[in-house]
């Protein structure tokens, strides 16, 4: 989500990604619509109401355990916009936090989720 020029990242308190900062997301329950998975693991992690706007990337993550599979997602990015809420670390959350474009480098964050940032902050301009 892109707010006033900002990303929301958290810090995952879960695996896969335990301890790092990526954007917030999470499974879908069984049944749930993309779009209302996006809202309720929003509101979860962040404590905020959004209304997605857009696809930004769809692609696989595979997490491999020496030759076994331990984890294999598809994962949809979407663009949201900030409806209400105050932010607040919530669910399997350790922290979040609103950061600009030019501190991401801080956040150690892996290379696809710097260009699902990047491209995120790209379609929020128009």
């Amino acid at each position: 989500m892109i707010d006033r020029r900002r990303v929301l990242l958290i810090r995952r308190g879960c695996e896969p990604l335990k301890g790092e900062w990526s954007i917030p997301g999470g499974l879908l329950d069984l049944g749930e619509e993309l779009k209302a998975g996006v809202r309720r693991e929003i509101r979860e992690e962040t404590g905020l109401e959004v209304t997605p706007l857009a696809e930004i990337m769809t692609f696989d993550r595979i997490v491999r355990e020496g030759a076994r599979v331990k984890y294999h997602y598809v994962v949809v990015d979407y663009l949201c916009r900030r409806k209400r809420g105050k932010l607040r670390p919530d669910s399997d959350v350790i922290d979040a936090r609103w950061v600009r474009r030019q501190d991401l480098a801080q956040y150690q964050l892996t290379d696809l989720a710097t260009t699902v940032i990047l491209k995120a902050f790209e379609m929020a301009k128009g």
